[in-house]
């Protein structure tokens, strides 16, 4: 998945997010309470509070309203999140998106093109980023891998959060980068295939026909069970709320899982691919 803003996007500062985060630390600390304390009431872990604190997460609408309520902060919360914009690095239109990962209780992921977002080691992301085109400046590139490690973290700031990775074979074995790159990007891959809330297969290239070859595709299930749906395409993204588009995703996903490797016969696979880099 992208989540760098494509060339044309304008990239907006920072600083309200900033702003935002030092408002809620004040009322945080006059209602008497720590980041420990003030986390498990509004539903986030503790890393996600202090990095919207810090001014690098964008807090989603539910961490606002909840934030409002707990500190009774008679609606200065909700009116300093009107004045937000959002980070550089995000696409405008990936945005709605990468709000609904922080609150999702299940994510599912479908990647044809390349090691997943969430997945990329920084030297992979660096990479990527470097090759893109239009070229883009060091500082655009620094500020692009920032977030996108940033919103990686979701995988291990929200352990109860259940993850599903399908990938093509040919998206892993494509070398995009140096091998030792690579080989670590592989071992980053096989170490979160380690947590017990994350499935990781990947779909063989001996494989013809399989239910994803119309291309990527993600979903997930909020705390509420509602389930959302994107596609993406070069300089585009998609966002479902459809429940009839949703359930045809939803099933093609499910009969993805059935045609890709076995989870244990997936590491296999990817042990093999790091040992002919």
């Amino acid at each position: 998945m992208t989540d760098e803003a494509p060339k044309g996007t304008e990239s907006e500062t920072s600083e309200s997010l900033k702003a935002f985060g030092e408002v809620l630390k004040i009322l945080r600390k006059r209602a008497g309470l720590t980041q420990e304390q003030f986390a498990p009431r509004v539903g986030y872990s503790l890393p996600m509070v202090a990095s919207i604190e810090q001014g690098r997460r964008i807090p989603s609408k539910k961490f606002v309203e909840k934030a409002e309520e707990v500190l009774d902060a008679f609606g200065v919360i909700r009116a300093a999140a009107k004045h937000l914009t959002r980070r550089a690095g995000l696409a405008k239109w990936f945005e709605e998106w990468a709000e609904l990962e922080l609150l999702a209780v299940t994510l599912y992921t479908f990647e044809t093109r390349m090691v997943p977002g969430l997945f990329q080691t920084p030297a992979y992301a660096r990479t990527l980023f470097e090759e893109q085109l239009p070229a883009m400046s060091d500082d655009k590139i620094e500020s692009n891998l920032i977030t996108r490690m940033e919103r990686a973290s979701i995988l291990t700031d929200r352990p109860e959060t259940i993850y599903s990775f399908i990938i093509e074979e040919h998206a892993l074995r494509r070398r995009v980068a140096a091998a030792d790159i690579m080989r670590e990007q592989m071992d980053h891959i096989l170490d979160l295939g380690k947590r017990r809330n994350i499935d990781i297969q990947i779909m063989p290239q001996s494989r013809g026909h399989h239910a994803g070859i119309g291309g990527p595709l993600c979903l997930l299930e909020t705390e509420e069970n509602t389930w959302y749906a994107y596609c993406e395409g070069q300089e585009t993204g998609q966002l479902f709320s459809d429940p009839k588009v949703v359930s045809i995703l939803q099933q093609r996903y499910a009969r993805m899982r059935a045609q890709a490797l076995s989870v244990e016969a997936s590491v296999g696979l990817l042990r093999e691919i790091r040992g002919a880099l």
